[in-house]
């Protein structure tokens, strides 16, 4: 069902939606796809905060960005440590 705005240019208000299209085409399907771009986009957003739910997350790990950020930054503080020792026990084995 649609209700005719300019029926010479074929335009018409799909009531349904509620936005101004052709004769015979609808933009529902679009929209849903428009809606579910603005979801992942809001989502790749809240990442970088690292909180609240994410749509495609299972329920309760609302957290789970943080700890993982936390985890993620230890093991790498620890690398970069033992690296560095180790650099400087060469030095002093090399030149004791």
């Amino acid at each position: 069902m649609y209700v005719q705005v300019l029926p010479e240019y074929g335009l018409v208000v799909d009531p349904m939606v509620g936005i101004v299209t052709t004769m015979g085409e609808s933009y529902a399907p679009i929209l849903e796809q428009v809606g579910l771009l603005e979801t992942v986009a809001d989502d790749l957003v809240n990442m970088l905060s690292g909180e609240g739910a994410l749509a495609a997350s299972f329920p309760g790990r609302e957290k789970a960005l943080v700890v993982a950020g936390g985890v993620t930054s230890f093991w790498y503080g620890i690398a970069i440590g033992l690296f560095i020792a180790g650099i400087i026990a060469f030095q002093l084995i090399r030149t004791g």
